[in-house]
């Protein structure tokens, strides 16, 4: 039995995202994919999905969802919180980090994402048709369906419905964040197109997420770095990666995310390591952050300890029973007569 979800509002920049579009960049297509995976993966992981299923990307505000077919099991992580309303009249509230289970009628208002990137996942992932291998959004390429193009009121998302008899939802009292200090990158592959003095500019002010930004790609402010040569600003285009600083002719750097293009005319300073990317997900305007350079086995290492933390916090799950429920299995399972009388005497 399949579920379905329908938008009765669109909200702001909510997307269907998943582990990405990889294999096609030499055909223009960019990776796309969550912006922050170890949180989607974990909102995924409240559920019981597969770590790399389809969920919905949250950055703004405003979404709201109906219950078409069901039942259907959801669950948010980051900082965000959304309000149940049952078909019965009903109202509660979704915390993150908890699951909950909503009948055919019932309504989901999404509140907003706190630090600029939730996921609410679903029970047995979105089951939109892929395209290139991916259920990620992609408005730029116009692809078939909602992966092409912004939610509108009416459209449906198919999911699985959730078919167990256990009422116990699932929980995990401490969230999923991400790192703190400084945003660590590799110097390179361009960095000899800058000055020595800012190249230690660069790793050494605090720099301003701007209001310049979305999945594509986020600009920072602050005092613009130098070119060995100004005239030569602009190269010719080459590859890039999500994670890739960019540094134009007016000295502020550009850092790549999830949709960032395939290639790029500009000298690239430096690259976020695959442990920190997820991070600039949360970059709201005006927060500043500073970039450490490290090794390629520092790199490594911090990957592993990111992987090491989420073991951790995988394993911190913990069931419970919603106020209100009545768990049958114990109640059978129990000696709840302790003897008998007769009333005839």
């Amino acid at each position: 039995m399949n579920g379905l979800l329908e938008i009765v509002q669109p909200g702001i920049g909510t997307t269907v995202q998943d582990h990405g579009r990889a294999g096609h960049r030499h055909h223009g297509m960019p990776l796309s994919g969550w912006l922050d995976g170890p949180l989607a993966r974990a909102a995924n992981a409240l559920l019981g999905n597969p770590a790399d299923a389809a969920v919905l990307e949250l950055r703004g505000t405003g979404t709201v969802l109906r219950v078409k077919a069901g039942p259907v099991r959801v669950a948010l992580a980051g900082r965000i919180g959304a309000t149940c309303l049952r078909i019965d009249g009903g109202r509660s509230t979704l915390p993150a980090w908890h699951s909950a289970t909503l009948r055919e009628g019932d309504q989901l208002l999404l509140g907003a994402a706190e630090s600029g990137c939730a996921y609410l996942a679903v029970s047995g992932g979105l089951r939109l048709d892929p395209q290139l291998g991916s259920r990620s959004s992609y408005w730029r390429a116009g692809l078939d369906g909602v992966l092409g193009r912004a939610f509108q009121p009416g459209d449906q998302l198919p999911c699985g419905a959730w078919q167990l008899a256990d009422p116990r939802e699932w929980r995990c009292r401490s969230p999923w964040t991400a790192g703190e200090g400084p945003v660590r990158v590799l110097l390179g592959p361009q960095q000899d197109h800058f000055t020595a003095e800012a190249i230690a500019q660069f790793l050494s002010q605090d720099w301003e997420a701007t209001a310049a930004q979305d999945r594509m790609g986020l600009r920072f402010q602050g005092e613009p770095l130098a070119h060995v040569n100004a005239a030569a600003a602009d190269i010719v285009s080459d590859g890039v990666t999500p994670g890739a600083i960019q540094v134009p002719a007016n000295g502020r750097p550009i850092v790549l995310l999830a949709d960032g293009q395939t290639v790029g005319g500009y000298h690239k300073i430096a690259t976020v390591i695959s442990a920190d990317l997820p991070r600039l997900a949360h970059l709201r305007p005006g927060i500043r952050v500073r970039f450490e350079a490290v090794s390629h086995a520092a790199a490594h290492q911090a990957l592993r300890d990111e992987h090491e933390r989420w073991q951790r916090w995988l394993a911190s799950r913990e069931t419970f029973l919603p106020p209100g429920t009545v768990d049958e299995t114990a109640l059978y399972a129990s000696n709840l007569v302790s003897g008998m009388v007769n009333a005839a005497l």
